[in-house]
């Protein structure tokens, strides 16, 4: 029957967004299984499809979602062509995991965690402690690392477990926070360029029985945010690490699994008033917030004391059409951040939730100038997002 002209839109319902597959396809998922097929005790294979190997390497490259590599196969044909290993030879994506953003998705993938036990559940949080908002990704302000995350990575227990485990990425990542909480374990090996990187993995998969072998790569990222994928730049460094996976590739040795993956996809946002909502300008959505967290396309909203269920009202009411807008407890029950919350993230999460549904950013050009003005953004349950690749190459 349709809606009378008179009746306002219903918000979006919240079952209608897309949750991801914790527990059986996720990021988070990924090196348990990798490392159960390693005999690593306190694992199990929670991918089903993925078939043991001696030596695993996984070679994240930050950005470059199911949907961009299946959209370029002139730009990147090694990568296209590997779409149908995806997931054990199923052709099928697995998930990011929500938000799908850079802190969140690399802590899933090193603590083999989702986001409400590992406790990095968006770019930037509310720290209960403080009541300051904490930048997971730049680390700011300053947090005790294993106090914001205390549990183990798999690496380290990989690594005490007699596997022969290493990290190779950009030297500046080293001692970051958010490397140490995350994929911390074995030896770090800093190289500069995408292909020392990719034949020092190589050789330090290599040199063990049982090898477990972390490498990266963050410029299609980067492209993407700056220029968008509908840039040179973005289909430049698309072509570059296409030719680094292939590179890669070639150099395994005996008895290896290749997984190449990504942390999240991304989506180009045009720049007009209709696609980008700007909080810092909008009076009603800033009734009784105190603070506004996450990102563009995944924000946290922190209401003053006393305004929660305003806020919620409002924001479904301004944004419900476009957006997911969820209460903590319903973000909660619906699984967004995985099936278990730690006591410690429970407050870390926002009173008020809003995945965007819709081509369509909260930004905030006053507080967040840098990232208001991103091209590509990220972040949200939409498939453009939140799907990613686990493409295979055995030798």
């Amino acid at each position: 029957m349709a809606q009378p002209a008179w009746q306002d839109p219903e918000p979006l319902a919240l079952g209608t967004a897309p949750v991801p597959e914790y527990g059986s396809g996720s990021l988070a998922d990924l090196l348990p299984t990798l490392v159960a097929g390693q005999e690593v005790p306190g694992f199990t294979a929670a991918i089903p499809e993925l078939a043991p190997a001696d030596r695993n390497c996984v070679f994240l490259i930050d950005g470059l979602g199911w949907e961009q590599i299946k959209a370029h196969p002139d730009e990147a044909p090694f990568l296209h062509s590997l779409l149908p290993t995806s997931r054990g030879g199923t052709g099928r994506p697995i998930t990011a995991g929500f938000p799908s953003t850079t802190a969140t998705s690399l802590a899933s993938v090193g603590t083999g965690l989702p986001p409400g036990e590992h406790g990095l559940p968006g770019y930037t949080v509310r720290d209960p402690g403080t009541g300051a908002l904490m930048n997971q990704l730049r680390w700011k302000p300053w947090t005790e690392p294993k106090v914001w995350q205390p549990h183990p990575t798999v690496f380290q227990l990989a690594d005490a477990a007699g596997v022969r485990t290493a990290q190779v990425s950009a030297p500046m990542f080293e001692q970051t926070p958010l490397t140490k909480v995350a994929l911390s374990g074995g030896s770090f090996l800093g190289r500069l360029s995408g292909e020392e990187r990719m034949d020092v993995a190589a050789q330090r998969l290599a040199a063990g029985d049982r090898s477990l072998v972390y490498t990266y790569y963050s410029e299609v990222d980067g492209k993407g945010h700056r220029f968008g994928m509908d840039s040179d730049a973005w289909r430049g460094q698309l072509m570059y690490v296409d030719g680094l996976a292939r590179r890669l590739a070639e150099q395994l040795p005996p008895r290896s699994a290749l997984y190449i993956t990504a942390d999240h996809g991304m989506i180009d946002i045009p720049f007009d008033e209709q696609s980008r909502i700007d909080f810092d300008e909008d009076w009603e959505l800033g009734a009784g917030v105190a603070l506004l967290g996450g990102e563009g396309r995944a924000r946290h909203v922190y209401a003053v004391p006393g305004a929660q269920a305003d806020v919620l009202a409002v924001w479904r009411e301004v944004l419900g059409e476009q957006f997911w807008v969820a209460s903590r407890e319903e973000a909660i029950g619906a699984g967004w951040f995985g099936p278990v919350i730690d006591e410690r993230v429970h407050g870390r999460i926002g009173d008020v939730v809003a995945a965007a549904h819709d081509d369509v950013i909260i930004t905030a050009s006053v507080n967040e100038p840098h990232e208001s003005a991103m091209t590509g953004v990220h972040g949200s349950l939409t498939p453009v997002e939140q799907l990613v690749p686990l493409l295979e190459v055995r030798s």
